[in-house]
Formats: structure tokens, C-alpha cells, sequence
């Protein structure tokens, strides 16, 4: 690696993109901060950092990415959306859309930066998912599926790079209440409802909204994406959030 390691992180916009960019940043890194639209001012002016455009969904869009970021030593794929609904509620279009972000769009960022870190014989990609895939939990059927299929795609990945000294890695944030990721989600949901689930539903939502319950801060997902990128005694999947972490102890 350069003497100055560069990280890529995609969804930086704001949450766990954002405060993971800030933290590679304060830690001395260089960093390449992606997001679909770059916005000036959310993070400290530095020499250090650049803000480039990225649509993971679309394929030129990551071309020109990769391209204009030059070589990096880190891959943090962290873009995603959300969903919560019943399944009878869903448009395909709408499992389609979570696909393209969450498992695609992760895949075709690896698949992107790869053919240089073989070559160098050096790097880690670290993909974030869920602790929803630790424990099935209702409305999230399209989103943890699109989830688990990152892990399994991550866990079968790492297997084949291990050769060529390249590491894959997963970091599993819990329940996120102080994010921006529900209210994202919001508008994806609102037409996706069905009137047999509405209690349900309901049901559903009041719990989430339990305060009292274990809950995942951002600064627990930063962590573990720092130990993911830069410990190679790191575990395939480290679980961020006292949530989290309960769950992958259960």
C-alpha cells in the first residue's frame, strides 16, 4: 500500500456513509466520498478528500468513478435503500429497485475495483448489510434477502481472493433510529400497503419505534468499518450496534 492508504465509500451522502468518510478522514486517510449527488460542506475541506458522483445502479456511472478515483487500497460499499412492507403490497419494480442498490450495485463496485487489487496482490473490500440477517423479522423480506445475498456473495468472494492476498469482509449494522435510512425509505413504502396487513403493519411500526430497546449508533458502524479495513485478523462478519451484537451472540 502507498505510504497515504485511499478509501472509496459509497452512500456518503449522510449516516454511516457520511460519519465513515469523516472518520477515514480524521485517521489521516485519503477518501474518496460517492454519492449520486456530490454536495459541497458535508465534510471538512481537505487535500485529502474527494467527492465524486456515483449511481451504483448504472454502469457508466461506476466506470467513470473508478476511473476518476484512481488507485485505492479500501472499497467500503455502504450504498443502500430501504423497505418495509408486506410482500403482497410490493411491485416487482420496487424488489427490483432494492436489488439494484443493496446486492447489484455492491456487486458491480467490487467487480470494478478488483482487477487492480489482484494485480497489486493487496486490499479489502468491506460490504455493510444487516443484522436483519441474523433474525428474520417482519415487512423486511425484499430487504433482508437482498442483504443476505451480500453476505453470501461476500463469504464466497473472500474464498477466491485469499490467494492473491485481497481480503472481503461484512459489517452488520443493527436498528439505526438516528440515521436518515427509515425517512429515505418512507417514500418506497408509501406504495407498497396492503389493507389485509394495516394492523399488522401497525403492530409492527409501534415496536420499532421502542426506545427502549438496544439500538445501533453510527459511530458503531464507523468502528467496525475501520477494524474490517485495516485488521487482517478481522472476522468475516463483525456485528456494529449492541443490537447487533446481541443478535450474533444469540
Amino acid at each position: 500500500m502507498s505510504a497515504i492508504s485511499t478509501v472509496l465509500i459509497t452512500g456518503c451522502s449522510s449516516g454511516f456513509g457520511l460519519e465513515t468518510a469523516r472518520f477515514f478522514l480524521d485517521k489521516g486517510w485519503r477518501v474518496v466520498a460517492t454519492m449520486r449527488t456530490p454536495r459541497e460542506g458535508l465534510l471538512p475541506s481537505s487535500e485529502r478528500l474527494r467527492l465524486l458522483a456515483l449511481d451504483v445502479t448504472d454502469a457508466d456511472s461506476i466506470r467513470r468513478c473508478v476511473e476518476e478515483a484512481g488507485p485505492i487500497d479500501a472499497l467500503v460499499n455502504n450504498a443502500g435503500v430501504g423497505l418495509l412492507a408486506p410482500l403482497e403490497g410490493v411491485a416487482l419494480s420496487s424488489v427490483r429497485e432494492i436489488f439494484e442498490t443493496n446486492t447489484f450495485g455492491t456487486i458491480a463496485m467490487t467487480q470494478a475495483v478488483l482487477p487492480q487489487f489482484r494485480q497489486r496482490r493487496a486490499g479489502v473490500v468491506v460490504n455493510v448489510t444487516s443484522s436483519v440477517t441474523l433474525k428474520s423479522l417482519p415487512l423486511l423480506s425484499v430487504y433482508t434477502s437482498s442483504k443476505a445475498a451480500v453476505n453470501a456473495f461476500t463469504e464466497s468472494l473472500a474464498l477466491e481472493l485469499a490467494p492473491f492476498n485481497v481480503r472481503a469482509r461484512l459489517v452488520l449494522p443493527g436498528r439505526a433510529p438516528s440515521t436518515s435510512f427509515g425517512a429515505n425509505a418512507r417514500p418506497r413504502m408509501a406504495g407498497s400497503t396492503h389493507e389485509a396487513y394495516a394492523a399488522f403493519t401497525q403492530s409492527v411500526f409501534a415496536a420499532l419505534g421502542d426506545t427502549a430497546a438496544p439500538v445501533t449508533h453510527t459511530q458503531d458502524v464507523v468502528e467496525a468499518v475501520w477494524r474490517a479495513v485495516t485488521d487482517p485478523a478481522a472476522p468475516m462478519r463483525i456485528p456494529a450496534g449492541a443490537d447487533a451484537v446481541a443478535l450474533s451472540q444469540a
